[in-house]
């Protein structure tokens, strides 16, 4: 039978890193996890790295049905059990200069990374409420700190600080802890994924767009690729959410890795100094 010994957990986009790396982490801690993820393929690759315990459940984050579901799902399977934990990782990153981004691509970038995450946390909120679980965001250090062609990414991780720090007053009278985990640089595939879809994405705007942002845009690029490579396991940040979930007095935000902890110093700057300081630092990307 599956672990049960701290309760069920429910993660999505666990396909691969901090998803895959979070739900590897609870199941050897001895949670019940119920791992979210899109193709049937990756959860017989997730399930292959894990104990008998875990189990996978397909969810699609932007599909209401999906949702309700795996909801349906996970509630059948816990019966009088309970949900100890729901952590909303699944996330894309779209980047490019506002000026010239898709309004679709915007709203894409929203539906996963803001409603979607909503929309699991009021499908799996009852359970929760019932055994006082606990609930993880996993946002980023580009949620209180923006960049140029970052935008609508940024926009979506500010968004998530928002909702955590309304939902964690609003359910304080049940005892729902509500966290958010902000890494800054991790190692996982979503550089690549990133960094190929943003190549694909500025081939497919107008000319006149890299005529005025080239300049830009091949620095941040070279930024990106810069911090890829000081990034830090993605087993830092399912520790974080491991604390989030056990401690009997977690934290309501936690940061991850060294760069995130500078990234955050940055914050206190007037915006101009702030400005100035991340366009000083993108220019020695190159």
């Amino acid at each position: 039978m599956s672990n049960s010994d701290k309760g069920a957990v429910v993660i999505t986009g666990a396909s691969t890193g901090i998803g895959e790396a979070c739900a590897l982490h609870l199941d050897k801690l001895g949670f019940r996890v119920f791992a979210g993820v899109r193709k049937e393929a990756d959860g017989d690759a997730l399930r292959s790295k894990a104990s008998a315990g875990l189990e996978t459940i397909l969810i699609d984050v932007t599909d209401l049905e999906s949702i309700a579901r795996a909801s349906t799902v996970v509630a059948e399977a816990i019966g009088a059990g309970t949900l100890a934990g729901l952590v909303n990782n699944a996330g894309i990153s779209i980047n490019a200069p506002l000026e010239f981004l898709p309004i679709d691509l915007l709203q894409k970038q929203f539906d996963v990374n803001v409603t979607g995450q909503i929309a699991v946390t009021q499908a799996f909120l009852p359970v929760l409420r019932e055994g006082k679980g606990r609930i993880v965001f996993i946002g980023s250090t580009s949620g209180r700190l923006a960049i140029p062609m970052g935008g609508p990414y940024c926009a979506s991780k500010f968004a998530i600080e928002a909702l955590t720090d309304s939902l964690r007053m609003e359910l304080k009278p049940w005892g729902i802890d509500v966290a958010v985990v902000q890494p800054g640089a991790i190692d996982t595939p979503i550089w690549e994924k990133s960094l190929a879809a943003g190549d694909a994405l500025l081939a497919s705007l107008p000319p006149r767009m890299m005529e005025l942002y080239a300049p830009l845009i091949d620095k941040v690029i070279n930024g990106a690729k810069n911090s890829a490579k000081g990034a830090v396991s993605p087993q830092c940040v399912a520790d974080a959410v491991a604390h989030a979930l056990t401690a009997s007095r977690p934290k309501t935000r936690y940061l991850v890795g060294k760069d995130a902890r500078v990234q955050m110093l940055l914050t206190y700057l007037p915006d101009r100094w702030r400005d100035f300081l991340i366009m000083k630092l993108i220019d020695k990307a190159i």
